[in-house]
């Protein structure tokens, strides 16, 4: 979760390379940061991609992989508004807090934040985090 570290670098390249205007079939203008494929819980590997909500049928372009979100029952936890750099690293602590304190009894199958019309100006905005529950 440090700026050097490899969240951050896959952010900066689907921003620095509009990858979201590349993606076919798109059913919103929202971005979607996709947590999944747990070996553990939290301090375990998984895997991260950011990229867009797309029709049921859509083949991803070359160089792309599509990736279904498991149904199921998921707690939201809204990051606070202001810089994304800060809130949503707060969120992700609050969850983790929770779950420390055993109010949240996570799946660890899939995590995603949705960065909507709220997320627009980066250091005025505030997410969505849908976090997987047992």
């Amino acid at each position: 979760m440090t700026e050097e570290g490899d969240i951050p670098r896959q952010w900066h390249k689907f921003m620095e390379q509009e990858i979201l205007q590349t993606i076919p079939n798109k059913t919103s203008a929202n971005i979607y940061a996709l947590y999944s494929d747990y070996t553990g819980d939290r301090d375990g590997e998984y895997s991260f991609l950011v990229g867009a909500l797309v029709t049921r049928d859509t083949a991803p372009p070359p160089g792309m992989i599509a990736k279904r979100v498991r149904g199921g029952r998921y707690a939201v936890v809204p990051s606070a508004a202001g810089d994304l750099t800060k809130v949503v690293p707060e969120a992700w602590q609050t969850i983790w807090k929770l779950e420390d304190e055993g109010k949240l009894k996570r799946a660890y199958q899939t995590d995603f934040e949705i960065y909507d019309q709220r997320a627009h100006d980066p250091y005025h905005a505030q997410v969505d985090i849908y976090v997987g529950l047992k």
